[in-house]
């Protein structure tokens, strides 16, 4: 159906008759006279000609004055109420951007790649199955700080999360900071299912809030932490003296990571390749959601230009026929 955004606007319609009532007359402009002896026979000759070239301009003018009342109080056109998916769930991907995540012991499509770009990888298909759910995204390193705060727009988190780079918060690894953002951000909503998915590939070695300490909190708050350590067990490392096995990983706090799922009901899951850490996120889609209220959206689509282009062009219309009379 059609409405108007502003439809009180309509009261001015009668504005250019009430001016013509009570605002003063203007002053006849002083010009020549002519005198007709037999006033009957001038009306019987010139009469009707001279009404019919006055009124209809004046109607044209009416018709242009209420196409331009209609234009500006906004026409739109209400379209069938639309329900929108909602899932009741709020979640959080907190990504680790430190210096250690540079390690390439990761392999996508036969190539070897670091560990950020295989958790971008994965994470992409992760956030598009997710239709239904507020995403928003938490970057942290020596600092933690909320990328894209909580939307239904995932093309946007995946922009967000495809443009972050490796240092881009600092080289450390503040994991109790991260979580302390979650909780500010996800504080707000009681009713939902909120969820902090933390992705890390080390220990807590910056940052003002201890991790264990920011757990109990989210704990309290009623928000579920799972955690994800990434990066292989072991790595050929080639060198002068041959080739040797390394652990890429020695560095993985997994304790503290366990102890913060535990603590908030979540699961730790241990990442160290990518058909891993792709498994991890299937299972994560199987987060049970919180049924909610659907939100109805009604699509609208404006139609003032209808109305303006009408008065517009009757306007036009008037000032040619006004110009041709003055050179008559």
């Amino acid at each position: 159906m059609i409405s108007f955004v502003w439809p009180w606007l309509f009261l001015l319609l009668p504005l250019p008759w009430l001016v013509r009532r009570f605002a003063a007359p203007a002053q006849p402009t002083p010009g020549a006279a002519l005198r007709v002896p037999a006033l009957d026979e001038f009306v019987s000759a010139t009469g009707s000609a001279h009404v019919s070239q006055r009124s209809w301009p004046l109607w044209l003018a009416v018709i242009a004055w209420v196409l331009l009342v209609t234009a500006v109080s906004r026409p739109q056109w209400l379209g069938e109420p639309v329900a929108l998916p909602v899932s009741g769930r709020d979640l959080l991907l907190a990504v680790d951007l430190s210096e250690s995540m540079a390690e390439t012991d990761f392999e996508i499509q036969g190539q070897q790649v670091d560990r950020l770009a295989a958790s971008k990888w994965v994470a992409r298909d992760f956030i598009r199955r997710r239709e239904g759910d507020r995403i928003g995204l938490i970057l942290f390193g020596e600092q933690a700080y909320l990328q894209t705060p909580l939307t239904f727009d995932r093309d946007t988190v995946l922009t967000m999360l495809d443009e972050s780079q490796i240092g881009l918060a600092g080289r450390a690894t503040a994991i109790g900071d991260s979580i302390g953002i979650a909780i500010k951000r996800l504080r707000d909503n009681k009713d939902g299912n909120r969820v902090l998915i933390l992705m890390t590939d080390g220990a807590n070695t910056a940052g003002e809030v201890d991790p264990l300490q920011a757990a109990d909190l989210a704990a309290r708050e009623g928000l579920t932490i799972y955690t994800i350590g990434i990066g292989a067990d072991e790595m050929l490392v080639r060198s002068l003296f041959g080739t040797r096995r390394v652990n890429p990983s020695v560095d993985l706090d997994e304790k503290t990571l366990q102890a913060i799922a535990d603590k908030t009901g979540g699961r730790y899951f241990r990442a160290r390749d990518s058909a891993e850490l792709e498994a991890i996120y299937k299972l994560l889609d199987e987060l049970e959601p919180v049924e909610r209220d659907p939100q109805m959206f009604r699509p609208t689509k404006a139609l003032f230009y209808w109305p303006l282009a009408g008065a517009l062009l009757l306007t036009c219309v008037l000032v040619v026929l006004q110009a041709r009379k003055g050179a008559v």
